[in-house]
């Protein structure tokens, strides 16, 4: 038996990661009233029963007797029950976003701010969110990205840290990404962009790649980079954190950031416990904008 309780914050993704799981073979109820929830676990787990993966969507609908849910789960957990928490995390920020592009009212707004009612629900799911054992940050999370996300954990039985690691290029130019964790400037090595032949192109073509890399110094770089991040992410991992954005960036986020950015993400792929992504923010803005250097 496999019993997932997937919750979070209203906005987040509950309801498109329940028809994932469900996609994937797992028996869905969503906003089963807080009262039944031990008595449904009672039906599933008879001797005769064949649902053997079972994922329950929860959150503050459920009213005040969803402050009852943590005790809930120490209480199944205590009689053996294989209760497992997915908490879906978004930010503050992208929430706001998400609920005034689909005009829909937060569910503790009560006709005031969405801002009031994201806060408040923050504060009542503060205990649960302690119980997860895997927190996905939705902020940056494609829809297929979760799906693979979903599928490591509760399909192909990987073992999972809440930690998605993005690997982030970007130009000076425009501005430090807001939510960027750690900077790195790469403009001290030569740039592509005064090569004739390579302005055009980017860090995603071999040429530019070839041309960046026969720098000792890039190199050099890079063999630095990986090791502390080597020693910094399981120390992240440790304290909680469930998203890294690692920003490189150079002048235009078109050449060097672009290619330092791809390689550390192939040294960097497959080598730890936690999710990676790489983003090249921007690359086709750069592009766009190209204007041939003056001879």
């Amino acid at each position: 038996m496999r019993f997932v309780i997937v919750t979070g914050m209203s906005g987040g993704g509950k309801s498109t990661a329940i028809h994932m799981l469900e996609d994937s073979g797992y028996y869905c109820v969503d906003n089963l009233p807080i009262s039944l929830i031990e008595k449904f676990v009672e039906l599933i787990l008879v001797p005769e029963s064949d649902i053997t993966k079972v994922a329950l969507g929860m959150d503050v609908r459920g009213g005040e007797a969803f402050r009852e849910v943590p005790a809930m789960i120490d209480s199944l957990r205590q009689k053996g029950v294989p209760v497992e928490v997915l908490f879906m995390e978004t930010s503050d920020q992208v929430l706001v976003k998400r609920y005034k592009e689909s005009r829909r009212l937060h569910p503790l707004a009560a006709g005031g701010r969405i801002e009031d009612g994201i806060k408040r629900e923050r504060e009542i799911l503060s205990g649960l969110k302690e119980k997860a054992d895997y927190i996905i940050d939705t902020s940056k999370l494609l829809t297929r990205e979760l799906r693979i996300e979903l599928n490591r954990i509760f399909v192909e039985n990987a073992s999972y840290n809440n930690l998605i690691v993005t690997i982030l290029s970007f130009g000076f130019k425009y501005g430090i990404p807001d939510d960027a964790d750690l900077v790195f400037d790469v403009r001290f090595l030569p740039n592509p962009y005064y090569v004739e032949e390579l302005s055009p192109q980017t860090g995603n073509d071999k040429p530019v790649q070839d041309y960046v890399k026969s720098f000792p110094e890039c190199g050099q770089f890079v063999d630095k980079l990986e090791d502390m991040l080597t020693f910094l992410i399981p120390g992240y991992i440790k304290e909680g954190k469930y998203q890294l954005v690692i920003a490189i960036g150079c002048t235009g986020g078109q050449h060097r950031s672009v290619t330092i950015a791809n390689e550390l993400f192939a040294r960097m792929y497959g080598k730890g416990n936690y999710g990676l992504k790489i983003f090249h923010r921007d690359v086709d803005k750069a592009r766009k904008s190209f204007v041939p250097p003056q001879a």
